[in-house]
């Protein structure tokens, strides 16, 4: 059978792309806007599509000979998002019928549509009718809610309250009901759908139990063996809920509103589909789940993470190499490897960031990431994947990995707020360490930003160099 996955480098779809590679049953196609942000031990039988939904030429070559197709596509990150799904859902559907495509599988969001709608979910909503619209195909729509695993929103979200607040002052919203499930069951779902019979288009809730958001949070606590108070107030409003939720924890302050907004309606199960047609499946429950993923984390086991892409595509439609070269300011420093070999020092900096920080001055960079927060930015608290291992498109506290070459080089690009375009390079060259920063200026302030910062600079990034070479002599 020929699968399509689009959204392989998302949240979902990078891990059930790992599950389709693990079926003999399945000739898998990955349909990627750039491959680059592709695992580089892919089996050599995948087919790559490079594209994205708005090519429509480059559609046709990825749905032909496709049996079914996965969509997993989602623009939230771009301010006209719910113009650009419904648009993008019209031209997968579209291609898919002209190309003989038989099934779409399609996950979206729980809820109805009603006053009380976001409109991120009403997207969601709108994605799946649109979908869902021809009689020419048939596309099975698995709606989940909240969903828990290690480096999901959700979770995430959750998990750093939890950690972070004894006692939290909480908006209404906490008493909304939601039906959680792990995504381990999400994906065991999205799997099986391949091989169901039904040959009529599907809507198929799922979900385990029913809880509230403070329920949720206590389960968590619960979870991590802690004790928390929760104190719900009726007047806080949805924008000071999302800057505590952007200060507090890793999302920043647009993609926190979203789903605040979201969090005023009920996400509960409106149909009985999933046991009708998948009665094998049994969803483990919300506190399993909880525990489930902080296993994941603890063990360096995370596959994805929320922040591993950026939906918007700007950062993959630019060439970097060329515009750290146009660079206006640029601060390098040199040092010779010695008796280090290349693996030594190319270990040493692609372990830099996360929970082991930035050597010394992490004061400093924990200041920068407040004031980034402040401003609603990433900060640094999205962290890292895996403390020992980093790929293209993931996040590294406030960086994107943006380029990286086996025991050469590592290229990030800056997501803070800054009054221009920043990048951080390491490289290993003629036996030497070299490691630049470049910054592209905004205007005047830009520049000024730039010169105000050369002291901090020069403490920071001749200590950073130094601990890196220091740290390489111990592996």
């Amino acid at each position: 059978m020929k699968v399509l996955l689009t959204g392989s480098t998302g949240y979902i779809g990078r891990r059930l792309k790992q599950r389709l590679i693990q079926n003999q049953g399945i000739d898998l196609r990955l349909y990627v806007r750039n491959k680059k942000t592709l695992s580089q031990n892919l089996p050599s039988n995948i087919d790559i599509v490079e594209g994205d939904t708005f090519n429509k030429e480059k559609l046709k070559e990825a749905l032909k000979d496709v049996d079914t197709a996965f969509y997993l596509v989602h623009s939230l990150s771009r301010s006209d998002y719910k113009n650009l799904d419904k648009q993008s859902a019209q031209n997968f559907l579209d291609a898919a019928i002209k190309c003989g495509v038989k099934r779409i599988i399609y996950l979206g969001g729980l809820g109805v549509k009603n006053e009380q709608t976001s409109e991120h979910l009403l997207s969601r909503i709108e994605t799946g009718e649109v979908l869902s619209s021809s009689k020419n195909i048939q596309t099975i729509w698995i709606r989940a809610g909240v969903i828990i695993g290690s480096g999901s929103t959700s979770f995430e979200i959750i998990r750093n309250l939890t950690e972070k607040l004894p006692i939290m002052t909480t908006p209404k919203w906490v008493n909304t009901k939601a039906q959680p499930i792990a995504v381990d069951d999400v994906l065991n779902y999205l799997e099986q759908s391949i091989y169901l019979k039904e040959k009529e288009n599907l809507i198929v809730d799922i979900g385990s139990e029913q809880l509230t958001y403070k329920q949720m949070m206590l389960e968590t606590a619960k979870a991590l063996g802690l004790k928390r108070v929760l104190i719900p107030l009726p007047f806080l409003s949805i924008n000071v809920s999302s800057y505590w939720l952007n200060l507090f924890t890793p999302v920043q302050f647009k993609v926190a509103k979203a789903l605040i907004e979201g969090l005023k309606s009920e996400v509960v199960i409106q149909n009985d589909n999933a046991k009708k047609y998948f009665p094998k499946i049994d969803p483990i429950s919300y506190i399993d789940a909880v525990k489930r993923a902080v296993k994941e984390i603890e063990t360096n086991q995370v596959i994805s993470r929320w922040s591993d892409t950026d939906n918007s595509g700007k950062i993959w439609d630019r060439n970097h190499d060329k515009e750290i070269a146009d660079a206006i300011f640029l601060d390098r420093k040199e040092l010779l490897l010695k008796d280090l070999s290349k693996e030594q020092v190319f270990k040493s900096f692609t372990s830099i960031g996360g929970k082991d920080g930035w050597f010394a001055f992490d004061f400093l960079w924990e200041t920068r990431g407040l004031i980034d927060k402040i401003l609603g930015g990433v900060g640094l608290k999205r962290g890292r994947k895996n403390q020992y291992n980093l790929s293209v498109g993931e996040s590294l506290d406030f960086w994107k990995v943006v380029d990286i070459k086996e025991n050469e080089r590592l290229l990030l690009y800056a997501q803070m707020k800054v009054p221009g375009t920043a990048w951080l390079e390491f490289k290993i060259e003629d036996n030497k360490l070299i490691q630049s920063a470049y910054f592209y200026p905004k205007g005047l302030f830009g520049r000024i930003y730039w010169y105000s910062l050369i002291p901090i600079h020069y403490l920071v990034f001749n200590n950073m160099i130094k601990s890196i070479i220091k740290k390489a002599e111990k592996f």
